[in-house]
């Protein structure tokens, strides 16, 4: 008998949403899982330095690896890039990375935001997980937060961007085209919390623009 043809899957659905917040961003987030490192290194090596935001990244990734990474993010980009410190209060113009085995929050304590590290139960099977960072981060920076889901495995970030969203923050994917994985920022993109839907080597200057620009 003749073999049945195989069953084409069908392509999952981008919905993306308008982009109506013309605010300069206070904080950029980044999420990222397998594939990570190396998309991290793309948009943040090619990413200017004079960015005014810090930026905060959760990479799924052990706790010996973390200081190795921000080492490489530090070189890559030129920016300063560091682990982040239980009780370190956030400056302008850095990187912080979530450090392996602990979820990387901020707080608004006295006007000043404080990042905190805790070992609550992983999310999504993961700590750092994404989405207590951007849980925290909607809550501390509202509709001025933007957020990157880059490539990784699984929805982590998915939860976290409904409620940045919410907060009238932006959320911006990478494309299936050009991620190792498409499981994260598909996660965002097919759940239509993105504003844009974009191949890596754009990512940067998507960044860069929305980072600078000043409200309409």
């Amino acid at each position: 008998p003749a073999a049945a043809a195989p069953v084409a899957k069908p392509a999952a659905r981008i919905a993306l949403r308008t982009e109506t917040n013309r605010q300069q961003p206070e904080a950029i987030a980044i999420g990222s899982s397998t594939g990570g490192p190396q998309a991290l290194m793309k948009v943040l090596g090619n990413l200017r330095r004079d960015l005014p935001q810090p930026i905060f990244i959760t990479q799924h990734m052990p706790a010996t690896f973390t200081p190795i990474l921000a080492e490489h993010l530090s070189r890559a980009s030129g920016w300063d890039c560091r682990e982040g410190k239980d009780g370190e209060v956030v400056t302008p113009n850095r990187i912080y990375l979530a450090p392996g085995n602990y979820h990387m929050v901020i707080e608004v304590e006295g006007g000043r935001k404080i990042i905190r590290l805790n070992q609550n139960p992983p999310e999504n099977f993961c700590r750092p997980s994404v989405d207590p960072m951007l849980r925290s981060l909607a809550k501390a920076y509202g509709s001025r937060l933007l957020v990157l889901m880059l490539t990784g495995m699984g929805k982590d970030g998915q939860a976290g961007s409904e409620v940045a969203v919410q907060a009238g923050g932006t959320v911006a994917a990478q494309d299936e085209e050009t991620s190792v994985v498409w499981g994260m920022p598909g996660a965002v993109a097919t759940a239509g919390l993105c504003s844009a839907v974009l191949p890596l080597d754009r990512m940067s200057a998507y960044l860069y623009e929305r980072a600078l620009r000043s409200a309409a």
